[in-house]
């Protein structure tokens, strides 16, 4: 009997430490399923709210900035596919965007710019889906892009007297304007003051840019002089408050140098207040001082125009609410942002509210405006808004998306980002009528996100489904610098165009091959042809050489080439290597190269832009002959 408990009682023990055992690493089989299971079907979830099948069409569009390459990006939403860059301030060899006559004087030898905030054309509050406009941060300019061709039409700059237009471009509610005030302070006229003398001579100037359809053109209406602070984000009244402009500044402390530090000392910075339509009909009687060409309006000589109101420390954003009640300003340093109330801002200025007076302009009581604060979180940059009140506020120092109502003040959720959010972009979010369906954060860090590419990392795009519930991301996109801001706009509002219109009477453009000719006038070569799948046509007159350019060293060459090709799709590129030329012909489009041919020698040229099956047979010679 010994023998037997000898052998039984670590029988025993063996099977209790066995099914310890089995207890922890394998005793919940169903749970590590149920586990996979669930993560599974979470990513397939989110995975299939993204996808867009062969064949179908996304639901938005997004318009993105891409910052200092000078280009925007176009996405489609769901999926976040990048479907198109428009070239806008710098030039693009692979459409021959600053290579053809039109375009290269369009970007005025500039060969970079700094795309910031496109922001698309209104109509009662709503993206009319026309045209976008966009700013470059570096060089003071504006442009204009045609959303039935997405190419940009106008680039209007350097514009006088504004220096780094940062806080633009935000339209007014039926595109009357788009305002672009000055990050950098600086002489206005391009004159030269020494930065010691910065708080004498420095100003900051808010440019209001109009807008033709009929021409096409950009210009400069008119233009506020503002004391020399930066200002940073701006947004133009709606409904109620239309008319009204509200606009974010730092470094109200007026440092020239260090910055970082000197633009910090104070507790409060300022929202600028400012009576734009007002200001229109004081121009509009000549109150305003012509300075650098430009109608220059002085709120100071002319007070009841421009207001300030305190606003936590160096602010970022300062958004209008969809109902045009409220404007809320986020402090980048503060754990919340400010709501105020629009009408309690008139009833400020209506009663002179007011505490004192900076640089000549009014201080309104903020206790007066103060609607609510809102708690929600660390580094609050930018509030975007969904439907029924909903506003998302991005947190730069949280890497997350704070949800909260409007009239509750308080935040209902939270979703965190990968990483340090600057601005975001909800679905028709800065409309009357916010869709609701998606907000995008644009993030400035990826780090760990996706496969290494070296010390440089992509920065990302983050699509948050704000369907349910509860906030959820969705998908994670790598983009190429700098997501600055952007637009989401309904699918069904973009009217674009297959093929240009065929006009046999626009300028330089040839239909029929007995047209096709080469015309010298003294040493000026005009090249007047066609492209078609597959060959060129410049010569209609010569059955042997149609394709064939004879010019002289030294000749000034202009050729001119239509794609009468007019079949969707079908884009013809024309490129002559070693003279560092390229542009792209779409369907049914003129377009015009000119060049001096001061090199000789034989000069193939070819189609950049695959075409057909017999894509590599379309090309020809450009033969400049020796002096």
């Amino acid at each position: 009997m010994e023998k037997k408990k000898g052998w039984i009682f670590p029988l025993v023990s063996g099977l209790l430490v066995g099914i310890l055992i089995a207890s922890i690493f394998f005793v919940s089989p169903n749970q590590v399923t149920n586990n996979i299971t669930s993560s599974t079907t979470a990513a397939n979830t989110a995975a299939e709210k993204t996808y867009v099948p062969p064949g179908q069409l996304d639901e938005y569009y997004i318009f993105a900035s891409g910052g200092h390459s000078g280009n925007l990006y176009v996405y489609g939403v769901p999926s976040m596919r990048r479907i198109r860059t428009i070239p806008v301030f710098t030039p693009e060899s692979a459409t021959g965007y600053g290579f053809d006559k039109d375009s290269k004087e369009m970007l005025g030898g500039y060969t970079w710019g700094d795309l910031h905030h496109p922001a698309i054309s209104e109509t009662d509050g709503e993206y009319d889906g026309k045209w976008l406009f966009a700013n470059d941060n570096a060089n003071n300019r504006a442009a204009v892009i045609d959303l039935k061709t997405f190419q940009t039409k106008d680039i209007l700059g350097p514009i006088p007297n504004i220096m780094g237009p940062h806080c633009a471009a935000f339209v007014t509610p039926n595109t009357e304007y788009f305002f672009m005030p000055s990050r950098f302070a600086a002489p206005v006229d391009g004159q030269y003051a020494d930065v010691k003398e910065f708080k004498e001579k420095y100003k900051g100037v808010l440019a209001a840019i109009s807008f033709d359809e009929k021409t096409e053109k950009l210009s400069t209406a008119w233009e506020v002089m503002l004391p020399p602070w930066s200002y940073d984000i701006s947004d133009a009244g709606k409904k109620s408050s239309d008319g009204w402009a509200v606009l974010s500044t730092y470094n109200t402390e007026e440092a020239y140098t260090t910055i970082e530090v000197g633009a910090s000392q104070n507790d409060r910075d300022y929202i600028v207040v400012l009576n734009w339509r007002g200001i229109e009909k004081e121009v509009a009687n000549g109150n305003f001082e012509e300075i650098g060409g430009a109608k220059v309006f002085d709120p100071v000589k002319n007070p009841g125009y421009v207001f300030l109101v305190p606003v936590s420390k160096s602010p970022h954003g300062v958004d209008v609410t969809p109902d045009g009640k409220y404007y809320v300003g986020s402090g980048k340093l503060a754990p919340t942002v400010t709501v105020y109330s629009f009408e309690k801002t008139f009833e400020a200025i209506k009663n002179k509210k007011f505490t004192g007076e900076v640089r000549g302009l009014p201080v309104i009581d903020y206790d007066t405006v103060k609607e609510a604060e809102v708690e929600v979180g660390l580094g609050p940059l930018h509030t975007q808004f969904g439907a029924d009140g909903v506003a998302l506020t991005t947190l730069f120092l949280d890497s997350a998306i704070a949800k909260w109502k409007i009239g509750e003040w308080k935040v209902t959720d939270k979703v965190q980002v990968q990483y340090a959010p600057g601005h975001s972009v909800a679905a028709e979010g800065d409309t009357v009528s916010p869709d609701g369906n998606y907000i995008v954060a644009l993030n400035k860090i990826a780090k760990d996100s996706y496969l290494s590419v070296g010390p440089s990392h992509p920065e990302s795009m983050q699509l948050i489904d704000l369907r349910g519930e509860k906030m959820e991301v969705l998908y994670s996109a790598p983009v190429d610098p700098e997501p600055h801001y952007a637009q989401m706009i309904k699918a069904d509002k973009i009217k674009t165009i297959e093929v240009f219109e065929k006009d046999v009477n626009r300028p330089n453009s040839v239909w029929k091959k007995e047209d096709a000719r080469i015309e010298r006038n003294g040493d000026e070569v005009h090249v007047y042809g066609y492209a078609v799948r597959s060959r060129f046509v410049f010569n209609g007159k010569s059955e042997t050489e149609p394709d064939v350019i004879r010019v002289k060293q030294g000749d000034k060459v202009t050729v001119h080439v239509t794609n009468i090709d007019l079949d969707e799709d079908i884009t013809h590129g024309f490129g002559i290597p070693l003279y560092n030329l390229n542009m792209e012909i779409q369907p049914g489009e003129t377009k015009t190269m000119e060049f001096v041919a001061d090199r000789s020698g034989v000069f193939p040229y070819y189609c950049t832009n695959f075409c057909s099956a017999l894509h590599q047979e379309m090309q020809g010679f450009l033969l400049v002959e020796p002096k």
